[in-house]
């Protein structure tokens, strides 16, 4: 059993801005609710699994209505008033993620691949879940840690400066790993006194079928971290509706020509905040901020100010400091030096003006 030894992870239990903006994670993380995916997998749906994708589309549109309405209900502390479903709302997920993936458009770049049969997109991401490394980590959020974490391989943009490149790249082979397994990983994970299971990479995005599979055979209560760069594509927002507890999302870059140039992302801002929009709709939010050697201008003030006016004053947002050259930075020429301390501090100086009080 892992024993909180971080000072900070400890104190943000008391903290008053981190509980409200995180409240049902809290309250899921210590069994005082139950988790989304837990939820979702007592909701009954109505499905042909031979349907076309817009007639399961329709069906989940309106059972993730129902949905808001249940977790409501069971959050109070009363029961559902039907048995347990022989399809459920978990299962149309199922489903539906197993026929995108027939042709693939998961993320933002609809690479159109039938992953099913073997073809390979732009994340090279097959039918069978390539991991990394599956541990408890304590560097996270403090609310987070210790944090089950599962690294998986690929990735659906091309960071020049990617401090996890030979994850997101394929430059290590990994381990593959089968739903029951994995559920099996998750479920040690909890056991062990992890606050959440983390699912990140690379990215999470192009597993999200296999995902669905794990959770599906998961029966303990656990919080789910949905830790992404927030470069998927709307159907990929509908199906982690009623999946994921906190939507820790990476807000990178602004609305400039920053993201295609850096990270190989065209329309990076339209796709970045309209995923940040819909995960307030559905879940509860960390956003992380990366500040960038010379990008406070383009990238980190336009951010802030977004997510001020956009999401609220009290989100959660941790500005992130620990921007080192990696991987291939050498093709970008700013960005081939660490942060100086002028910039860290002008980088706080915008949060404060944009008028954001919950920091991380």
């Amino acid at each position: 059993m892992w024993k909180i030894t971080n000072p900070d992870a400890e104190a943000v239990l008391y903290d008053e801005l981190a509980k409200k903006s995180l409240a049902r994670y809290f309250a899921v993380m210590q069994n005082k609710k139950i988790a989304k995916f837990m939820t979702a997998k007592l909701l009954p749906a109505e499905f042909d699994e031979n349907a076309s994708l817009e007639t399961l589309w329709k069906e989940h549109a309106a059972r993730t209505e129902d949905f808001h309405k249940l977790e409501n209900v069971i959050d109070k502390g009363k029961k559902p008033a039907f048995p347990k479903p022989t399809k459920s709302y978990f299962d149309l997920k199922i489903t539906i993620a197993n026929k995108i993936m027939q042709h693939c458009h998961l993320c933002n770049r609809n690479c159109g691949v039938n992953r099913s049969t073997g073809e390979l997109g732009y994340c090279k991401c097959g039918d069978t879940m390539a991991v990394s490394s599956i541990f408890a980590h304590v560097g996270e959020e403090p609310e987070l840690v210790p944090s089950g974490t599962i690294f998986t391989l690929g990735c659906t943009i091309r960071c020049r400066h990617c401090q996890n490149w030979t994850i997101s790249q394929w430059m290590e082979p990994g381990s593959t790993c089968k739903p029951r397994d994995m559920a099996v990983a998750v479920e040690r994970l909890r056991s062990s006194g992890c606050r959440n299971v983390n699912l990140v990479g690379g990215e999470p995005t192009p597993w999200i079928p296999q995902w669905l599979e794990t959770f599906k055979l998961l029966r303990v209560n656990v919080p789910i971290v949905w830790n992404s760069n927030a470069y998927y594509s709307p159907e990929t927002a509908r199906l982690l509706a009623g999946f994921a507890d906190v939507y820790l999302l990476d807000f990178k870059y602004g609305p400039a020509d920053c993201a295609e140039r850096i990270s190989d992302a065209p329309d990076y801002w339209e796709v970045c905040t309209r995923n940040h929009l819909e995960a307030k709709k559905h879940g509860e939010l960390i956003i992380r901020v990366l500040v960038l050697p010379n990008h406070l201008e383009c990238c980190t003030k336009p951010t802030l100010n977004w997510i001020a006016e956009k999401l609220g004053a009290e989100t959660r947002v941790n500005l992130l400091f620990q921007y080192r050259p990696e991987w291939r930075v050498h093709e970008i020429p700013e960005l081939r030096r660490s942060l100086t301390n002028n910039e860290m501090k002008q980088a706080v100086q915008l949060a404060e003006k944009a008028g954001l009080t919950n920091l991380v």
